[in-house]
């Protein structure tokens, strides 16, 4: 009976993920999201899994006597710290060569702001006289305080790179403890030595592991506490189970909970209750209390840490800036459109077939050998069970969740590569013990590796290419370039696009973020800008101001893509109007050439940089007194045109600002 179910539970995972990697589900439902690159894609991913396969084929009748058998390959006790010690600098070349040591994505780049905060003694700034210069997205002002939007947890583990002076090694430093806990975990929970060798492989240089590792992303730490808790449950679930291992259960789910509490939650639920089972069975209650108290210490600090920024034990501060349409849950989303369980299919649809490509950017699709081995299991252990269970769980957690998490592949699928190695590594012995070993069992094993070796050829450096290529702005040093160029203790305005100039002023005159990201999305910008000019003499604040401009709501309707025009592509246009000068003029600069803010969060030095808003910049000018003042803008709208430091005298500012249209 168990054996049955346990083919019926194995066999629906790999028809759902199948189901959700293999078939255009999101192309198929009207109106939401889509993916318009899946028949190219997957045109050349049945390619190259044919070309694999008629490969291992090959290879499988020239060497049928010569192939070694992958039950004798084992991963010696001796080689596993070199093992993490091999992947720690791979992915510390990835930190440096790939990513520039440097936090590339807005998410990162608060996390590291919340963390250089942190590493100062305090859980918040206090907020400048004029915050709307110093603004950003994913940073709350509350109450005269400044503060990261995201879980504590995170900016923690950044912070014991920024006291090293090198943040940029707390990703490769993560990964790499992953690795031992990985492989200690594998040597509980698979008694086959070539699918433990396989699965560490597997989980150590996959290229999503690889990369991710190289970045500053909190689904690193994530996945190294989750990978500690799961490595003590399988000590608290195994016999002679002792307290400790059930307190270090807790420890890691709990810390991993400060970072990113759904996908601690996904894990620790039905290890949670797994435990509680045992408990009742076998009186093992020291070992399910000890796991309490361990999750309960990083949950109750980061308890107290939210009650110190946001006002509320459960509240965290991505809730105070957009509000509860940022939750979990079908509704209104902060930005975008209404989150439905049709949309949330078509988000794990598009999860699953970026996988089939970023999990190991081999020649066919990723998911193919778990999904295969999945299909051949017979019997599962209470582990696997657990695990798949567990991993269903984090599914459905962003099934219901609004955001597309798409950065270096399908990001908030990260904590299913513990489950997608081991399977990934298990097919072969799968059919070695189903089939009996034979040529089809050798052919297979030679596919996976053709396939594996000819994406690390074609696949793989493309994919280096666009991330060494990409974000080029946010890769600016701008301590270094201040240092060239002689700028300190300077003032330095920081001229970014029109579009940005326009919401920061929304939320100067207090604006919530998702009403000023609905505004901006719908109101023609050159109305919104004569807009707010007339607002920001009248006092009004808030409610007064989204009362006022939503009139302009109406404009979407009649706006068109106008980057060809603008060198903006989030700015659209109406059509077959003739916008007053002051709009042209704005049109004029955008085009000249505009740089990020966000990035300059970070910059150290001595210099203070602030967000250019044209004649409002005088308020600067008297907070800062007897500092040069610089303009920092590229000099040209070339995409990739560096920022240069422009001396600028006040009182040629002072008239500009009088005489502008």
């Amino acid at each position: 009976m168990a054996s049955r179910l346990d083919r019926l539970f194995a066999g629906t995972v790999a028809l759902l993920v199948a189901a959700f990697g293999l078939l255009p589900l999101a192309n198929w439902i009207p109106g939401g999201l889509d993916a318009p690159w899946y028949g190219a894609v997957f045109a050349d991913l049945a390619n190259g899994a044919l070309i694999a396969l008629g490969a291992g084929v090959v290879l499988a009748i020239l060497l049928r006597r010569r192939t070694p058998s992958l039950t004798r390959l084992r991963l010696p006790e001796r080689s596993v710290p070199a093992l993490a010690l091999l992947a720690l600098g791979l992915y510390a070349l990835v930190a440096q060569l790939v990513f520039s040591g440097r936090p590339l994505l807005i998410d990162e780049i608060v996390e590291v702001f919340q963390a250089r905060i942190l590493t100062a003694g305090q859980l918040t700034l206090p907020a400048a006289p004029h915050q709307e210069f110093f603004s950003s997205f994913h940073v709350v002002e509350q109450a005269g305080r400044v503060y990261g939007q995201f879980p504590m947890g995170g900016p923690a583990m950044l912070a014991l790179g920024t006291l090293l002076g090198a943040e940029w090694l707390v990703g490769p430093l993560f990964g790499a403890l992953s690795v031992l806990l990985y492989v200690g975990l594998l040597r509980r929970i698979e008694a086959r030595p070539g699918v433990v060798l396989g699965a560490a492989l597997l989980f150590a240089f996959a290229p999503f592991a690889v990369f991710m590792s190289g970045s500053h992303m909190n689904h690193v730490t994530t996945l190294t506490w989750l990978v500690l808790a799961l490595w003590a449950l399988a000590r608290a679930t195994g016999e002679g189970a002792r307290w400790s291992d059930g307190l270090l259960v807790g420890l890691g789910f709990g810390l991993a909970a400060t970072i990113r509490p759904v996908d601690a939650l996904a894990f620790a639920l039905p290890a949670g209750l797994w435990l509680l089972a045992r408990a009742v069975r076998r009186r093992e209650w020291p070992v399910l209390l000890a796991s309490g108290l361990g999750i309960a210490v990083p949950v109750l600090i980061l308890a107290w840490v939210n009650r110190q920024t946001t006002g509320s034990a459960t509240t965290f501060g991505y809730t105070v800036l957009w509000g509860r349409a940022h939750d979990l849950g079908f509704h209104a989303t902060p930005w975008g459109p209404l989150h439905t369980p049709a949309r949330g299919l078509e988000l794990v649809n598009l999860y699953f077939l970026r996988l089939q490509s970023y999990f190991l950017e081999a020649a066919g699709p990723s998911l193919l050998p778990a999904t295969a081995a999945l299909a051949l299991a017979r019997r599962l252990t209470p582990f696997d069970r657990y695990l798949l269970g567990a991993s269903g769980l984090l599914v459905a957690g962003y099934f219901a969740y609004w955001h597309d998490g798409f950065y270096l592949g399908p990001r908030f699928m990260y904590p299913l590569l513990p489950a997608l190695a081991l399977w990934t590594a298990r097919l072969p012995a799968l059919l070695r013990e189903r089939v009996a070993p034979g040529f089809l069992t050798q052919a297979v094993g030679w596919a996976l590796a053709v396939g594996l070796a000819l994406g690390a050829a074609s696949a793989l450096p493309i994919r280096v290419h666009q991330y060494r290529s990409g974000l080029l702005s946010l890769r600016w040093n701008a301590e270094r370039s201040a240092r060239q160029a002689g700028v300190h203790d300077a003032l330095v305005l920081v001229r970014e696009s029109w579009g940005a100039e326009l919401v920061a002023r929304m939320w100067a005159l207090g604006v919530s973020r998702p009403d000023a990201d609905a505004l901006y999305r719908a109101a023609d910008p050159c109305r919104l800008e004569l807009a707010l000019s007339a607002l920001e003499g009248r006092g009004l604040r808030a409610a007064a101001v989204v009362g006022a401009l939503a009139p302009l709501r109406g404009d979407s309707v009649h706006l068109v893509n106008a980057e060809a025009v603008t060198g903006d592509p989030s700015l659209r246009l109406t059509p077959n109007v003739r916008y007053p000068p002051r709009c042209l003029a704005k049109i004029a600069a955008n085009r000249s050439g505009f740089t990020l803010y966000p990035p300059l969060l970070l910059a150290r030095g001595g210099n203070v940089y602030a967000r250019d808003l044209g004649p409002r910049d005088s308020v600067l000018l008297r907070d800062y007194p007897g500092r040069p003042v610089y303009l920092l803008k590229p000099l040209s709208g070339a995409v990739g045109a560096q920022p240069v430091f422009s001396r600028v005298q006040p009182d040629s500012l002072l008239s500009a600002w009088r005489n502008a249209p």
